[in-house]
């Protein structure tokens, strides 16, 4: 009796262990950003960012790589999928400087967006700017990234671009929040959040699989761009990047190489949300 006990119990621990180190990990972007910088002459700059930690290196070597120019001639057209929905909710979350980028993170479940039946939940938004990714070598005054995880580990991006114009209704909402992280560098907890405020609806947007932006620069990212551009005041872009008092005046990433990957301007599926 008591053999067969302990070799249960062996079995077990040998079970969930195996459990452990075959879950997939998702390797998630930086929370201190302070290692890198922006600054194209330096030493820590974009261009040296895979030589400043090993498991940096993706950020040098990878062949698929973000951000990248939407150029209508490398762009495939397809019509009439309906494989992308979105279910967002409210939830409490935290206002952090990371260094370099202001970032929202939601301390729970804050809902999810599904692709080709797999969901990826929401965990945080932060802002670029300039933007990153450009179409057809145009450059916008912001982009947002809702970075999204499932079960499993695997990450997905939604970016949202903007033009110089009215003001967008979602940092309206976060300016006061903004000011006072800016006065006082620690994080602010936030009461309940609705990504939902955030203007996505279109019927069209990109698709390519590509990386985080930031290192550890992983890959796999599967990227969706909202086509339709929005509008942010020059107060809203600016008080982003005083807020986190990097002493730069830009957080984007040089434009990466395509490197023969399919990129797919997707039609008539509407992304859902506020309008």
């Amino acid at each position: 009796m008591m053999k067969k006990l302990s070799f249960e119990l062996l079995f077990c621990s040998f079970f969930f262990a195996f459990i452990l180190v075959s879950w997939p990990a998702m390797s998630q972007e930086v929370e201190n950003q302070r290692e890198f910088d922006y600054n194209t002459n330096g030493t820590r700059g974009p261009i040296h960012w895979g030589d400043l930690r090993p498991e940096w290196h993706n950020c040098n070597t990878g062949q698929m790589q973000s951000p990248i120019d939407l150029l209508n001639q490398r762009v495939r057209i397809v019509s009439h999928f309906t494989d992308f929905q979105i279910d967002y909710g409210s939830s409490n979350a935290t206002l952090k400087n990371r260094g370099h980028d202001i970032m929202l993170k939601w301390r729970s479940a804050a809902g999810h967006m599904e692709v080709n039946r797999t969901r990826y939940f929401l965990r945080q938004i932060h802002w670029h700017s300039p933007s990153e990714h450009t179409i057809n070598g145009r450059r916008f005054a912001l982009e947002a990234h809702l970075v999204h995880q499932s079960q499993t580990g695997k990450i997905a991006v939604i970016g949202i671009l903007y033009n110089i114009g009215q003001p967008d209704y979602f940092l309206s909402t976060m300016r006061q929040h903004l000011v006072e992280i800016s006065g006082t560098q620690r994080d602010k907890l936030l009461n309940m959040v609705n990504p939902s405020l955030l203007k996505m609806r279109s019927s069209l947007y990109y698709r390519y699989i590509g990386s985080l932006t930031v290192p550890p620069c992983s890959q796999n990212v599967l990227w969706t761009i909202v086509r339709k551009v929005r509008t942010v005041t020059p107060e809203q872009v600016n008080l982003l990047r005083v807020a986190v008092h990097d002493d730069s005046e830009t957080n984007a990433r040089p434009l990466q190489p395509l490197n023969n990957r399919n990129v797919q301007l997707r039609i008539k599926a509407s992304i859902e949300g506020a309008e």
